[in-house]
């Protein structure tokens, strides 16, 4: 027998084992048996954590980008990435009560973008929010929120296990003349 002839005996078990093996059902070994329950997502409020994913884009000039958002349950952390156009910024944390998500983008002015913001709670998006934000040669003096997103949760309401914010100080008697 040739060197030839046995390459090709060769390759001609190799054929017929592969398509042999593709003839034949695969066993699945990951099948539940018939008396298994399935899980059940938990519900909100009962002690588990989430996962919760943060992305802010701008699709515009944007210098001076600033993006603020609660990275447990107490605090908030920002952020000053460079946003670009196509480029995301995520960031991910974990929350116990996946309502306190929230965040904000903002930029400088006289800077204009399309800011795009999104809110991921266990890979389900929860919030979601877009603006055009024009760009303007003078700085806005009646609207100080001008160039910042809202998106989830407002960030300065405090969470579950912080005190409540007092209220304004109780007027003094007032002086009669």
């Amino acid at each position: 027998m040739s060197l030839a002839e046995r390459g090709w005996i060769a390759a001609a078990a190799l054929t017929t084992a592969v398509v042999g093996s593709q003839l034949l059902p695969a066993t699945a070994l990951a099948e539940p048996s018939p008396d298994s329950q399935t899980d059940v997502a938990p519900a909100v409020g009962d002690g588990l954590k989430h996962n919760v994913t943060y992305r802010a884009r701008a699709d515009g000039t944007s210098r001076g980008a600033v993006v603020a958002y609660k990275i447990d349950d107490a605090n908030v952390n920002s952020d000053q990435p460079t946003l670009l156009p196509g480029i995301t910024f995520e960031v991910n944390t974990v929350l116990s009560d996946p309502k306190l998500a929230g965040m904000t983008v903002s930029i400088d002015w006289p800077y204009g973008s399309n800011l795009h913001c999104e809110i991921r709670v266990d890979d389900q998006i929860v919030a979601q929010a877009d603006q055009f934000v024009a760009p303007r040669l003078f700085h806005v003096k009646d609207d100080p929120l001008y160039g910042t997103l809202q998106c989830g949760a407002a960030l300065d309401t405090p969470g579950a296990g912080a005190p409540a914010p007092a209220g304004p100080p109780a007027a003094g008697p007032s002086e009669s003349a």
